[in-house]
């Protein structure tokens, strides 16, 4: 690989200012690219835009990120499905009932957005899926309720991964032992949950959100959104566009007389269960050894995400269909236009996971990644490891999206520097997840974000701003804490 030094950082740099500043996030990820595949033509613009061309059709020759723009669509099916039949309706109205027992409007609020929280945390197997499940879930209500989108996907974005981290018995859990395994460790198991208690980002992050949703002390952009929410009843600001179209977002009930919740939570409720199912379908092997906990662990590890995430909404769109046609609600050639004109209404975002795939495969060329680690190196000494891993690893999620390309990068890193420097190893484990999942969550061109906000139909870049400054705090905290421990342990 080609050493391109400060050059590798100029294109997702680039894309993510652009991004943050005109809130143009198909043409500052363009101009990335573009940027990108000229630096590695050692400057030539004709090669560079015929290879930037081909770099976005070479996304479709990866299995896994077919896999995921087609579930992206398929979502929308699912969505436009649940809307028509009056599952979401009946889903309001189940919960009205039980929140007009509430003292008050702004307890309702408190305890619907709590509901919302533990039910991204409870969902613990896959971050997709607790995205998806919460938006889906509670965007008619908090609606309803007046609650900003941009609330919403706050609460789905910063209860997903940091849920997947702290209980890690799913593929998160699985990958990362496979890291340490790969760095010699017998005993993997052991020491991701030790240094769970080192892992402070996704505990400060659950416990912040917590805190704003009890006590309603939003402060920066979230503040304004609040505001605007409540006294104009504006669920977006007025120059934002949602990520769900209102084609999808705003479908109607077919029959307003029969509005029935389980139509909606049945479909969900077999989308959320398929998830472990088909990650131990999709990894398991024969002759596995172990016990038969040891080797079910073993398969979701194995398991391919994004396969078991597309077999798990199809199937909650087949259930849909046969719940729906059983009650005569809908015949199946309905269903299927329907389902088409679901899909319609997320081209945009399939969009925006093709263009992140393409920037993440960019910086992988480039060497991003591997550029920071190796700059941080001749700043680190044993008692800052922790808190330059959490910064570098930080970096490395923000500039290129994926935490999981972090934690592959900085355990390798981390682990032999901590060894060599006599420092903390498993603090320096959990610097290197922490830092990834701060970064994941800070980052515009994240698929989690994106998700997020697709989830809960909020403008994309809003989210971002309005979720960043929550994320910083929590980051910041994690970052003195390490400087602290780094000194005492």
């Amino acid at each position: 690989m080609s050493d391109y030094g400060f050059w590798s950082l100029v294109p997702p740099i680039l894309a993510i200012v652009l991004a943050l500043r005109t809130k143009q996030v198909f043409l500052s990820l363009t101009l990335g690219i573009w940027l990108g595949w000229i630096i590695l033509n050692g400057g030539n613009p004709l090669t560079g835009t015929m290879d930037t061309l081909a770099a976005f059709v070479a996304v479709f020759a990866d299995a896994g990120n077919t896999r995921t723009i087609i579930f992206t669509l398929l979502v929308g099916s699912l969505i436009a499905l649940i809307q028509r039949s009056g599952g979401v309706g009946g889903f309001i109205h189940w919960v009205s009932l039980r929140l007009e027992k509430k003292a008050s409007d702004s307890k309702s609020r408190t305890m619907i957005q709590f509901y919302a929280a533990m039910t991204g945390m409870i969902i613990f197997v896959e971050s997709n899926i607790s995205i998806l499940t919460v938006g889906t879930l509670y965007r008619p209500i908090f609606d309803k309720m007046k609650i900003p989108r941009e609330k919403l996907a706050y609460i789905a974005d910063s209860s997903s991964a940091p849920s997947c981290i702290i209980f890690p018995f799913n593929a998160w859990g699985a990958f990362i032992m496979g890291l340490l395994l790969a760095q010699g460790f017998e005993s993997p198991f052991t020491l991701l949950f030790s240094s769970l208690a080192y892992n402070f980002y996704p505990f400060l992050a659950i416990g912040l959100l917590l805190y704003v949703i009890f006590s309603g002390k939003d402060f920066g952009p979230m503040k304004k959104a609040e505001r605007r929410a409540v006294t104009e009843g504006k669920l977006i600001a007025d120059d934002s566009t949602p990520m769900i179209s209102d084609e999808i977002a705003l479908i109607e009930a077919i029959d307003t007389t029969k509005l029935r919740a389980y139509n909606m939570t049945i479909p969900i409720i077999v989308m959320i269960l398929m998830m472990p199912t088909m990650l131990i379908y999709t990894g398991w092997q024969d002759g596995m050894s172990g016990s038969i906990f040891e080797q079910i662990f073993t398969a979701i590890g194995n398991g391919s995400g994004s396969t078991a995430v597309m077999y798990s909404v199809t199937l909650a769109i087949l259930t849909s269909m046969l719940l729906y046609k059983s009650q005569n609600i809908m015949g199946f050639k309905e269903m299927i236009d329907l389902s088409i004109k679901g899909m319609s209404g997320m081209v945009s975002l399939a969009l925006l996971m093709v263009f992140a795939f393409t920037i993440g495969a960019l910086c992988k060329e480039l060497g991003t990644g591997f550029y920071v680690a190796h700059i941080t190196e001749a700043w680190l000494s044993p008692k800052l490891v922790p808190a330059i891993v959490f910064v570098t690893s930080c970096f490395i999620a923000f500039s290129t999206g994926t935490s999981w390309g972090t934690f592959a990068i900085m355990i390798s890193i981390a682990v032999p520097m901590a060894q060599s420097m006599d420092s903390n190893i498993s603090m320096a484990i959990a610097a290197a997840i922490g830092g990834g999942v701060f970064g994941d969550h800070c980052s515009p061109i994240s698929d989690t974000t994106i998700i997020s906000s697709m989830a809960s139909a909020s403008d994309h870049i809003d989210h971002v701003n309005t979720q960043l400054p929550y994320a910083a705090l929590a980051g910041g905290v994690t970052f003195i804490m390490y400087l602290v421990l780094g000194w005492l342990v």
